[in-house]
């Protein structure tokens, strides 16, 4: 007897397909609509701009096909042939752009992550003491409607390295990350604190909802996590990318968490914050020591890739913040449309 074939089954609780920004991404829009394959110009990803709207969209997209998928999208569309080498070019150019920016980068651990262990003194530059000082509730509601692309799904794209790792820098990740999502309790995983901040914002905690208003510098934030997390050959870089984010949030979230309760943003948008403060200052030590430590006793030849994978995410978080500074500055929303009144 034939064993059935794998059954086509269209993805009912994912998020709502957004509309494409370009050639690109309105392939691949196109493609997941129709079920077929991505039709675009064979020139069209080295014309792309590879920081621009249409390209980061497009990445994420293909991307999203491992997270939670599209309602409406056929499942098997994840491993689909001519999804996938849509989405390797995109990945080669993203790449090349970000070992171009960071072709002069310190590759040694030692001088990636020093800058990050110290408190600057000038932090006149720091989108979180702007907020903390004189950011106000639209411009805090903003900044969560971006980060809810990443935080709505926090720690998942840090999942995949774990069966990557082994011996005490896999044990360090598991328990970083069984911290991440709840311990063991529902309601207190970091994605499910970060959906009861944007209810008291009075924001839409659906996953995904804010993709269509998310500019191109916070899709490449996401983008780069999801890009290291699905290489085995970039553990190195996955791991200095989850490094750099719990060596700096427990300051950040500090100041968030002040952020908050001067803006009286609610309780539950004030408590995300205030519970990364303690438990990430616990995990910045475990992560340097016992992740980076222990992955590098193992494979000493990924420390420049460590190093690249912090390297990196210090230069597009730089970046996000120049475009959300400077759009505030200016007196107009970061967002790609401004959100409706509170």
């Amino acid at each position: 007897m034939t064993p059935p074939g794998p059954s086509t089954t269209a993805t009912a609780a994912g998020p709502r397909l957004v509309e494409g920004r370009g050639e690109l991404s309105a392939a691949v829009v196109n493609a997941l609509r129709s079920g077929g394959p991505p039709e675009y110009g064979a020139a069209s990803v080295l014309k792309a701009d590879t920081w621009g709207e249409d390209l980061q969209l497009a990445l994420y997209l293909l991307y999203e096909l491992h997270y939670r998928g599209f309602d409406g999208v056929d499942e098997e569309r994840e491993w689909d042939p001519d999804l996938l080498r849509l989405r390797r070019a995109l990945e080669e150019r993203f790449l090349q752009a970000l070992r171009a920016e960071l072709c002069g980068a310190p590759r040694s651990v030692e001088a990636a992550f020093a800058p990050l262990l110290v408190e600057p003194v000038d932090l006149s530059g720091s989108l979180s003491h702007y907020l903390e000082t004189e950011g106000e509730l639209w411009q805090l509601r903003e900044y969560a409607a971006l980060r809810s692309l990443y935080h709505l799904k926090e720690a998942d794209p840090h999942a995949w390295v774990i069966p990557r790792l082994t011996g005490r820098a896999k044990a360090a990740m598991v328990a970083v990350e069984y911290d991440e999502f709840g311990a063991g309790r529902a309601d207190s995983i970091h994605a499910k604190l970060f959906a009861d901040l944007m209810a008291d914002l009075a924001l839409d905690p659906t996953y995904g909802r804010y993709l269509d208003r998310a500019p191109a510098p916070l899709l490449a934030t996401v983008n780069l996590m999801s890009f290291f997390g699905l290489h085995r050959a970039l553990r190195g870089a996955l791991v200095g990318h989850f490094a750099y984010v719990e060596v700096t949030s427990s300051p950040g979230s500090r100041r968030m968490a002040k952020a908050m309760r001067r803006c009286a943003a609610g309780p539950a948008a004030e408590h995300f914050y205030a519970e990364h403060v303690e438990a990430d200052a616990v995990h910045e030590q475990v992560v340097r020591h016992e992740v980076i430590g222990g992955l590098l006793a193992d494979e000493p030849a990924l420390e420049a890739d460590v190093a690249f994978g912090c390297e990196a995410t210090v230069l597009l978080e730089d970046n996000l913040a120049a475009h959300i500074r400077g759009a505030w500055g200016q007196g107009h929303t970061a967002l790609r449309t401004p959100l409706p009144e509170a």
